[in-house]
């Protein structure tokens, strides 16, 4: 058993999902879900987005409730989907939609919009005159990865399928997890997250912004820094294996 004791903050399944691989490490967790999805009713203008797939060279879908959401649309209006490149941030979204057949590339190394970026086949995807590509998301979120590609050329479009929202908890409610059982470590998977985290703590923010926090990506890092998060870990990636890499490196705490 190792020295973390560890909040988790990701939906309830993705949470319980990680605290078992955290278990097997040794490590103990609790999860405090602060980030509840809720898909966006499928309207006609989403619809005609899905049944004009194939004027896109590249399709990113950039989470698990994208992908789930997504394909569902498109075997909606798709007998057979269009021939076209998918790509997901992750190896959990990708095989979201290797399950429904589609052929999907996503980076082996950092699962975060950058070592999206870097993949030589979404390079050559958008390697053609007037390039389209079509990123399917929640609401907000993932503006670096259209602002490079507009750099690189590709015109980018925007199919938003769910909405992040705050649980309701007591106002205490955090702070007091924290306290009684001992953790010493926070992690977030999003900005989104981060967000809830921050307004959730509400006065105790001081306190626990001392506490090591695990974040996915440097733009997530930044934002908790502004904050005044004083020890952040960019752990490049929310996957679990990303996670683990980063509590390695990181000295444990003390208790």
């Amino acid at each position: 058993m190792t020295g973390w004791r560890l909040l988790l903050t990701r939906p309830a399944d993705e949470s319980a999902a990680l605290s078992e691989v955290l278990a097997q490490a040794g490590i103990f967790s609790s999860s405090l879900p602060l980030l509840e999805i809720e898909p966006i009713p499928a309207s006609d203008t989403m619809r005609a987005l899905i049944q004009v797939l194939d004027r896109f060279c590249a399709v990113i879908v950039v989470s698990k409730p994208a992908a789930r959401i997504a394909v569902d649309l498109v075997d909606q209006s798709w007998s057979q989907p269009p021939a076209l490149k998918w790509f997901s941030v992750g190896a959990a979204t990708a095989k979201i939609l290797e399950e429904r057949g589609l052929d999907v590339s996503f980076p082996v190394e950092g699962d975060d919009s950058e070592a999206l970026l870097e993949l030589p086949g979404l390079r050559e995807a958008i390697n053609r005159p007037d390039p389209r590509v079509l990123i399917m998301r929640g609401e907000g979120g993932r503006e670096l990865l259209a602002e490079r590609l507009r750099e690189l050329g590709a015109s980018v479009e925007y199919l938003e399928l769910y909405r992040r929202g705050l649980p309701h908890y007591p106002p205490a409610a955090l702070h007091d997890r924290i306290e009684a059982e001992r953790l010493n470590g926070l992690v977030v998977s999003s900005g989104q997250g981060f967000e809830h985290l921050h307004q959730l703590a509400g006065v105790a923010w001081p306190q626990l912004a001392r506490l090591p926090l695990f974040v996915p990506s440097p733009r997530v890092a930044e934002l908790a820094r502004a904050a005044g998060a004083q020890t952040v870990v960019d752990c490049r990636g929310a996957s679990a294996a990303a996670l683990l890499t980063a509590l390695r490196e990181h000295p444990e705490p003390v208790l």
